[in-house]
């Protein structure tokens, strides 16, 4: 796992890899400051699925502790993901949610096991 205020670098894709790339971010609310948070990373749902390459964009909150939130988001491909990471809107993000949230914005990155289904 990674912090993502600094710029993560992206592990390549296993050579046999034919699924989609993707990430997991995981960030805790200070105190007093999870509505904030949970409206700056839902400001990123319309615009993030809207870019090409965006294949799925969840955001989750933990039902047992309401400070921690985790956000799934899937990419045809790592150079996809690395564009994504590059818009202004995700740089904007990244400082806005800094000073709201405890330690580092936690990054972690997933190969697909399963199939991925057909869009419905």
């Amino acid at each position: 796992m990674s912090d993502a205020r600094v710029a993560p670098v992206l592990p390549e894709p296993d050579a046999d890899e034919t699924g989609p790339y993707t990430h997991l971010g995981f960030a805790t609310a200070k105190p007093g400051h999870e509505d904030e948070v949970e409206a700056l990373i839902l400001g990123l749902v319309e615009p993030l699925r809207a870019e090409e390459g965006s294949i799925e964009f969840h955001v989750h909150r933990d039902r047992a502790d309401r400070r921690q939130f985790v956000i799934y988001e899937m990419f045809r491909s790592k150079q996809d993901l690395e564009k994504h990471l590059a818009e202004p809107y995700v740089q904007e993000f990244v400082r806005a949610i800094g000073p709201l949230v405890e330690g580092p914005l936690v990054q972690q990155f997933l190969r697909m096991a399963s199939d991925l289904p057909a869009v419905r």
